[in-house]
C-alpha cells in the first residue's frame, strides 16, 4: 500500500466503514499506480477537499478529482470529477455499461460488484493528464496515449 503523506487523509480513510474503506483504498492504490505509469503526470498531491480524499498533479497537468462514500448511499462509492470538464461525458460515451453516472460529475461504483479496473484506470489517467492535453491541443489523442 502506498503510504499516506497526509495524516488528515489517512484519518479520513480510517473513518470509513470496512466495506467502503476497502474499495476506496483499492481506488487510491489504482490512482497512484496509474499516475506512475502515465507520462506527464508528475507527483500526485493527496489532500482533503470538502472532507473527501482529493487527488491532483503537482505539475497541474490534470484535473483534480475526489472519491468518497456517503452514509445516505451506503452501498456505493463514487469518484467525483470537475463538472466544468467533459471528462464524465467522455467516460459515459466510452463506458456506458460499466458505471452508473451522476450528472456530469461522478462515476458511481456499487460495493456489491467488482470494479472495472481497466476502465477505471483509463478514467483516472484521463483526469491526470486532462489539462496537459488541453494545453497541447491534443485531447483527441488522449485515448491512444492511455492505451484505449
Amino acid at each position: 500500500m502506498t503510504p499516506f503523506s497526509n495524516p488528515e487523509v489517512q484519518a479520513r480513510f480510517n473513518a470509513y466503514p470496512p466495506g467502503p474503506r476497502k474499495r476506496l483504498l483499492a481506488l487510491r492504490e489504482l490512482v497512484f499506480r496509474v499516475a506512475a505509469a502515465t507520462p506527464g503526470v508528475g507527483e500526485i498531491a493527496e489532500s482533503l477537499k470538502w472532507g473527501e480524499p482529493s487527488y491532483t498533479t503537482s505539475n497541474k497537468a490534470g484535473s483534480p478529482f475526489r472519491m468518497d462514500w456517503k452514509e445516505k448511499s451506503p452501498d456505493q462509492v463514487a469518484m467525483y470529477f470537475n463538472c466544468q470538464t467533459d471528462l464524465v461525458e467522455i467516460f459515459r460515451t466510452l463506458f456506458p455499461q460499466d458505471f452508473r453516472f451522476e450528472g456530469n460529475r461522478a462515476l458511481v461504483l456499487a460495493l456489491s460488484s467488482k470494479a472495472p479496473e481497466e476502465e477505471l484506470a483509463f478514467c483516472i489517467a484521463a483526469a491526470l493528464i486532462y489539462r496537459l492535453k488541453k494545453r497541447e491541443g491534443k485531447r483527441a489523442g488522449i485515448y491512444r496515449e492511455i492505451g484505449l
